[in-house]
């Protein structure tokens, strides 16, 4: 008997304090305040716009005008400068909008005890965001042109507002992948994660070069303009705590089984050297849509709207011409 207590106790103990340091360290963990951050509205361009959309203050550019209305969706870890070297061009095809969806760029960043009844997150949020800033501008449809994360974001509106959205441009779009895992979620939304949740979202800071160099097919092309585009929203207040509530509002996306009912025409971008969305998800893609066409770019990466500008825009023109919009020839250079 006296064993087996001891036995006991040799595994008891050690689970024990596992258990206890896992309930008391995260939350006696100091977490320091971001180092050199300002108000959003601070780090605004020249062009830059706001407007409360479904509460929220909006981050959003604007140029050309007449159809079709363009709507421009960022993937993550990027916001309206991913379509800097081609909103011009795009412009001069009609009325461009880029915005910054919730948890980047200069958009609002409300925290849970902000939000009110809608968490603006999730991405059936920011799906019905896209459709009220349509609203608010006094557009009534609109092609969404959706970049990786942002390709998600522009199905799920073509799901859920079917009637507000005239065609589809998918670029690298992460539609297949992506979401935190149902069982991980509650994990995520203990007291503990949630206050070391912003420091593993303050890694993204030190990481998200790396990924803008895996992103390019030729990374020795990123200027350093360019990497100060991408980093510049990291000095807007609460970048970290936006970045782990919208981990944490993720799911699994699960639209494998849905794409048949996208009904728009849909042109699928795709860089022949993507490594973050690789080339055959974009053909699998193409393929699962009722109404698809499908362009590979070559010496590409994940960024054809950055690094191939050119291809880029004459891929969307031809598009948009083929559904009736009248293109001017020409009017593509960047």
């Amino acid at each position: 008997m006296i064993a087996t207590v001891r036995a006991l106790k040799c595994v008891l103990i050690p689970l024990l304090s596992i258990v206890l340091a896992f309930v008391v360290v995260p939350l006696v963990i100091p977490v320091p305040p971001l180092e050199r951050t300002v108000p959003a509205e601070e780090l605004a361009d020249p062009d830059s716009r706001f407007v409360e959309v479904n509460g929220l203050q909006v981050h959003y550019k604007v140029q050309g005008a007449g159809a079709p209305a363009l709507v421009l969706l960022h993937g993550f870890g990027a916001s309206t400068f991913s379509f800097e070297a081609v909103m011009p061009s795009l412009a001069e095809l009609g009325t461009t909008i880029a915005f910054d969806r919730p948890a980047f760029g200069l958009t609002e960043r409300p925290t849970v005890a902000e939000w009110g009844d809608q968490n603006p997150y999730t991405i059936e949020a920011q799906s019905d965001l896209t459709v009220e800033l349509l609203e608010r501008l006094g557009l009534t449809e609109a092609v969404l042109v959706g970049h990786s994360a942002g390709g998600s974001v522009a199905v799920v509106t073509a799901l859920r507002h079917p009637e507000r959205v005239k065609a589809l441009v998918l670029v690298g779009a992460a539609v297949y992948e992506g979401g935190t895992p149902g069982w991980l979620g509650p994990l995520l939304r203990t007291p503990q994660m949630r206050r070391l949740g912003p420091l593993i979202a303050r890694r993204f800071a030190r990481t998200g070069s790396e990924l803008l160099v895996r992103a390019w097919h030729d990374p020795s092309r990123i200027s350093p303009a360019t990497a100060e585009g991408y980093e510049k929203p990291l000095r807007a207040q609460g970048w970290d705590n936006a970045l782990w509530e919208l981990v944490m509002a993720s799911q699994p996306l699960e639209l494998a089984d849905r794409l048949r009912e996208v009904r728009v025409p849909v042109l699928v971008l795709t860089g022949d050297s993507d490594r973050i969305v690789p080339p055959e998800q974009s053909a699998r893609l193409a393929a699962e849509l009722a109404n698809a066409k499908l362009v590979t770019i070559a010496d590409c990466g994940h960024l054809p709207q950055e690094e191939q500008p050119e291809v880029f825009l004459e891929a969307v023109a031809a598009f948009l011409k083929e559904l009736g919009f009248p293109i001017a020839t020409g009017g593509t250079e960047p």
